[in-house]
């Protein structure tokens, strides 16, 4: 369990150091190309997901805040129920775990999330994003492989 919490942790650290960073280097929706195909650009998400609920007009912080907090709660406990062995499940709720209380920790501290990843091919553009939404990504992932493991060791 420690081993899991430092990864959501160590998540953690790297999300919101990244976001201090661009906060501080770059001005908001200025773009610093990196190379082809990805830049930096600082950008600020009062939504979720592809900035759904983005104009609300502020209630949908409180919301997705509260949906956080439940959803970190229900992570901490699945992760004290998975096994030590099952590696795949426990690295992907932690990865999960981090990058939503680095969310949250946007939210309530500035009520809104940082965003300054930008991924895109041609004049088309993958919505900004950052080091929480990506561990939540891959942690999902894992999620997914870590059933559809548990789906074919059981048949």
């Amino acid at each position: 369990m420690r081993a899991r919490l430092a990864l959501a942790a160590l998540v953690l650290v790297l999300d919101q150091a990244s976001k201090l960073a661009v906060l501080r280097l770059i001005e908001p929706y200025q773009t610093i190309p990196v190379i082809p195909g990805f830049n930096l650009t600082l950008a600020f998400n009062r939504g979720a997901s592809f900035s759904f609920l983005a104009d609300a007009g502020g209630w949908q912080r409180w919301l997705f805040s509260a949906i956080s907090v439940a959803a970190s709660v229900v992570i901490v406990v699945l992760l004290r129920r998975t096994a030590p062995g099952d590696r795949l499940n426990g690295i992907g709720l932690s990865l999960v775990l981090g990058g939503a209380v680095g969310n949250l920790i946007d939210r309530l501290w500035l009520g809104h999330v940082v965003d300054f990843l930008d991924v895109y091919y041609g004049a088309s553009h993958w919505p900004a994003f950052n080091v929480a939404d990506s561990a939540i990504t891959v942690g999902a992932a894992l999620l997914i492989l870590g059933m559809r493991h548990k789906e074919h060791a059981a048949a």
